[in-house]
């Protein structure tokens, strides 16, 4: 399959267990899962930048309207599209001309794990503390990073693994 009717797939299935399920479900009310970030980390590595700032946007801007937060899922999702490249290059060299999609397979498991790590608790950080736009519940806020984000972490990480080469 192309590599842009996958993400077209990738990006309407993801957007809808999102709304439809995973924006219904807060589990003791501090956890909440965003499985929607998968699409940007999911990207080609060598998508142009542009390109992935536009499709975050979009993204962001989806979830927004159905979640009804303006502006803030785009934010943080707009944000971890600027950085991915960065991080990317923070932990694996690519070879010229090759454009691997970011996976298990491509990256190695201990790569992958950190890229997603770093930019799941990026992602998460900026969209509780935008929510919040306060640091006066600061602790109160960063349990809510750290167990959303290792929920969002396992949640991408299972849906990887069950991912063919």
């Amino acid at each position: 399959m192309p590599v842009v009717l996958k993400n077209i797939f990738r990006f309407i299935i993801l957007v809808l267990v999102q709304v439809l399920v995973l924006n219904n479900i807060q589990f003791l009310g501090y956890i909440n899962p965003y499985i929607y970030i998968l699409f940007i980390l999911s990207l080609p590595v060598r998508t142009p930048r542009w390109a992935s700032l536009l499709l975050a946007f979009v993204l962001g801007l989806t979830i927004d309207i159905f979640a009804n937060t303006p502006g803030m899922h785009a934010s943080a999702a707009v944000l971890i599209a600027f950085l991915r490249n960065g991080v990317i290059k923070l932990f694996i060299t690519i070879d010229e001309g090759n454009n691997p999609t970011p996976s298990f397979y491509t990256f190695s498991v201990a790569t992958y794990v950190k890229y997603v790590v770093t930019l799941v608790i990026i992602h998460h950080a900026t969209l509780f503390f935008l929510e919040a736009f306060s640091f006066a519940h600061f602790w109160l806020m960063l349990f809510k990073i750290i167990l959303s984000s290792a929920v969002t972490i396992l949640l991408i990480l299972g849906i990887q693994s069950l991912n063919k080469k």
